[in-house]
């Protein structure tokens, strides 16, 4: 376990954003602010791993003068920064060229009943720690002199250090999951990314909230929004995560019967391989990418009450019900002996989404003929383009099937360079008149 302090802190924030966080730090000591590393960059310094976020916990500033956070953000802007105010919970995003910073102020915070929004108010780092969803989250380590007053050099107040050496997970509370049901999907991305268990009063106190009926009171949106933030977290098996969440009876509490066929964790499994390092240029919503595989093997009745269930409708609904039978049609076509332009032809208008749940869910021969075309034919610059088959006499429907016809013979190899390809469309216009 590595040591946390003011020094090491620093040193381990991503280079193009430490200058922001130093200077964020002597302002606080301006202003008289305490500011405070916080959270799962702590959580993540300790483990020795990349900080992935950058999360500041702003403490006082109860002098009437200003939302603090956001007092220190415009104390503290640079040449091409930017703050971006959240007024209800008195957080601001400070953008910088090479990344965000994310400020907070210190709050505590009530449930008026289970799974609603919490009402928040002003509060200590004491009381902000002791909100948290987890002791492994629930660290804190003070930058400055105002911070560091009467304080360790890492604050600890819940056992959150042990916790990481157990590679455990702890709730703060036993009505942690009532209030927010949402905490179980964070609770198994943890899981998923750092290799941790969930530990057993935790458990229990989760399956306690899904005996209650906690998971119905929260609104579809929240729980897509931590499904989108689990499915676009690179370091973390989607499969692993979701079967996590079928074993903990979560899945089944949003929709009953949900659960994560063998295929589609494996499936899960690739396509997060694939988000990671995606083909160039190939740039896919990590949700809907993992809504398409996760959800294709499963009967049609219980595919469209979960998109009910997530509050997802229109266009991206329709993908996600209609990928099965794409996907049938295409794995078929694919097995079959076919050029490279065949290929292209077949797959060429498929968005990223669709392509990538089409690699990650195809049997491995259909597989490597779709990351050909997505890593090297999809991007094909062809000899000529559009005004070179316009001067040539092509328009309308037949420009369009020209150029088709040059892109199928350019990846099959039937023709290299311009001059060829200028021979290949006179030919073609030849018989077309």
């Amino acid at each position: 376990m590595r040591r946390a302090d003011a020094r090491t802190a620093l040193a381990a924030v991503p280079p193009g954003l430490r200058s922001l966080v130093a200077r964020l730090s002597a302002a606080g000591e301006e202003l008289g602010l305490g500011v405070h590393l916080v959270g799962g960059p702590v959580r993540d310094l300790l483990l020795g791993r990349p900080l992935l976020d950058v999360d500041l916990l702003v403490e006082g500033g109860t002098d009437g003068a200003g939302e603090p956070a956001l007092r220190l953000a415009k104390a503290a802007l640079g040449m091409g920064e930017r703050s971006v105010a959240h007024a209800r919970f008195g957080t601001v995003s400070v953008h910088a060229p090479a990344g965000v910073v994310d400020l907070a102020r210190a709050r505590a915070e009530r449930y008026a009943e289970d799974g609603a929004l919490p009402t928040v108010r002003p509060g200590t780092l004491e009381e902000d720690l002791g909100r948290r969803d987890f002791s492994v989250n629930a660290l804190a380590v003070p930058l400055n002199r105002v911070a560091r007053r009467g304080r360790p050099a890492l604050v600890d107040l819940v056992g959150g250090r042990r916790d990481l050496v157990a590679r455990t997970l702890r709730i703060l509370h036993p009505r942690s999951f009532h209030d927010d049901p949402t905490r179980a999907l964070r609770a198994a991305r943890f899981a998923a990314r750092l290799g941790f268990r969930l530990e057993r009063a935790s458990a229990a106190a989760l399956w306690a909230a899904r005996a209650a009926g906690a998971f119905d009171a929260v609104s579809g949106e929240r729980f897509r929004a931590e499904l989108e933030r689990s499915f676009a977290d690179r370091s973390s098996d989607p499969g692993r995560l979701l079967r996590r969440l079928a074993d903990w009876g979560v899945l089944d509490a949003l929709v009953p019967g949900l659960g994560v066929p063998a295929s589609a964790a494996r499936a899960l499994r690739r396509l997060g391989e694939l988000l990671g390092e995606p083909p160039p240029g190939l740039a896919a919503d990590p949700l809907l990418a993992g809504l398409l595989v996760w959800l294709a093997p499963l009967p049609r009745a219980r595919r469209r009450r979960t998109l009910l269930r997530l509050a997802l409708t229109g266009r991206p609904a329709a993908r996600v019900e209609a990928f099965p039978a794409l996907a049938r049609r295409l794995e078929r076509g694919l097995r079959r002996p076919a050029g490279r332009g065949a290929d292209d032809a077949r797959l060429r208008a498929l968005p990223a989404e669709e392509l990538l749940a089409l690699a990650a869910s195809a049997p491995a021969a259909v597989r490597r003929r779709v990351l050909r075309h997505a890593g090297e034919d999809r991007a094909l610059s062809l000899p000529l383009d559009g005004d070179d088959l316009l001067a040539l006499g092509f328009a309308g429907p037949a420009l369009g099937r020209a150029l088709a016809a040059l892109r199928r013979a350019s990846l099959d190899g039937r023709i290299a360079g311009r001059a060829e390809a200028l021979a290949f469309v006179q030919g073609l216009a030849r018989r077309r008149g």
